[in-house]
């Protein structure tokens, strides 16, 4: 890798990862030959597992490359993965990216947002995300349980008390013991084929529906059916939730043209692209008229190519919206993208949070009345407490909702035995 030779080239790149309840929080951290340290998040529990032995694998790419010349240094190294360009790679590029451009701002004492044409607000409004779905899935962690319609409601009067303009919320089924998380799409419950049948649907919209009745009239509602359906599945929901006049419906479908029908039907905007990687992977979507808003994750993506993105989505009369449900170094993360791009929606934003999540980070994000303030100082505003993160080691996650509390094991061999104990 070319280097310069002021200070700015890579010298080492490490991983972080710590407990986060439920699922785990990972960190990446470089630092340059002149001691500037540069931190990214990037995700392992919902993408593919292994991103941090991919980036331990690919960190001898970037050693030496410039901070200040990151866009060369990521194509350089892209360049070597053209065969298999997204997916996990792309992960490991987004979180390398970061990294270089928070090291890149704190060299020039200068916003992240800076280096992306300067911000166009100085505060960005947010939805509630997961809405009284993390009180439903998680209570042990985020308290407030929620176990009924009328718990979905007192939420929704707290959201509408507390000042937020939007909440989004998710799907769940509605049986003897209580409202339950809805997820097919990722096996939980196991339903290849993605069928949505009558009483699902009737839950689905009791639940809106006792959301509506807790923030009111004037407060919007979005809700996220992700993956759990069909094509017809979806034009069924759609038109069972059209009484509640959504901000957005948000889905997601690997087919453009199967997108674009169902947003032909559809009476609310469409919301999707999530899970995309750059500019290639968001173009069908954008020239089929598939979307609505196209939601941009900068952690898997890296908030430069992000930028690409939204560019590109501008030129289609698109607007973008972070997908952001991480800890509070992606939230930094994606509100310096929101301040950046002229085409946002909206930013997500999680309140339910654990009770540490504070403590891991030297700040915290700043909502007031619905709208984030945009973090200032140098690189992403915030950095992770290394001491923190060490304190709370990384558990092994077993299934898609939940984790078996016992430390990860250090190696692959290691985890396999742990496996096999496990199931004994």
């Amino acid at each position: 890798m070319p280097s310069s030779s002021h200070g700015s080239e890579i010298a080492t790149i490490e991983t972080l990862s710590c407990n986060a309840g439920w699922r785990n929080y990972h960190f990446l951290k470089i630092t340059t030959t002149d001691g500037t340290v540069g931190w990214s998040e990037y995700d392992e529990d919902f993408g593919p597992r292994g991103m941090t032995e991919v980036i331990q694998r690919y960190a001898p790419m970037f050693i030496g490359g410039d901070v200040m010349n990151h866009e060369q240094v990521y194509t350089r190294v892209a360049a070597t993965a053209r065969p298999a360009p997204y997916g996990m790679t792309a992960e490991v590029f987004g979180a390398l990216e970061n990294a270089m451009l928070d090291a890149k701002a704190r060299i020039l004492g200068v916003p992240v947002y800076d280096l992306l044409g300067g911000k166009h607000r100085d505060s960005i409004q947010v939805y509630w995300s997961h809405c009284a779905s993390w009180r439903i899935s998680h209570p042990n962690h985020y308290g407030s349980k929620v176990s009924d319609l009328a718990g979905v409601t007192a939420t929704g009067q707290e959201a509408r008390d507390r000042g937020f303009t939007a909440v989004k919320t998710n799907m769940f089924q509605y049986g003897p013991n209580g409202p339950k998380s809805w997820g097919s799409g990722f096996g939980n419950p196991y339903e290849p084929g993605l069928n949505v049948d009558r009483t699902l649907i009737r839950d689905v919209v009791k639940h809106v529906d006792a959301l509506r009745s807790g923030v009111g009239d004037d407060i919007e509602i979005l809700i996220d059916l992700n993956f759990n359906a069909r094509t017809e599945g979806y034009l069924r929901l759609i038109r069972a939730l059209e009484e509640f006049d959504l901000l957005w419906v948000e889905l997601d479908l690997y087919n453009p043209d199967a997108l674009a029908l169902i947003r032909q039907h559809a009476t609310m905007p469409i919301a999707s692209c999530e899970t995309l990687f750059g500019v290639r992977q968001f173009l069908p979507y954008l020239t089929k008229q598939s979307i609505d808003v196209g939601i941009v994750d900068v952690v898997w993506n890296g908030v430069w190519q992000s930028m690409k993105i939204a560019n590109t989505a501008e030129a289609f009369d698109v607007n973008v919206a972070p997908h952001n449900f991480y800890s509070h170094l992606a939230t930094a993360m994606s509100a310096h993208f929101a301040a950046a791009v002229p085409n946002l929606r909206i930013m997500e934003h999680d309140v339910d949070r654990l009770t540490y999540d504070d403590d891991l980070f030297t700040g915290t994000p700043t909502v007031e009345n619905g709208r984030m303030t945009v973090p200032s100082g140098p690189g992403w505003g915030i950095e992770p407490i290394e001491e923190e993160i060490r304190r709370r080691p990384p558990v092994l996650r077993t299934n898609y909702l939940g984790i078996e509390k016992y430390r990860c094991p250090p190696t692959v061999a290691a985890t396999k035995r742990w496996i096999a104990m496990m199931r004994e």
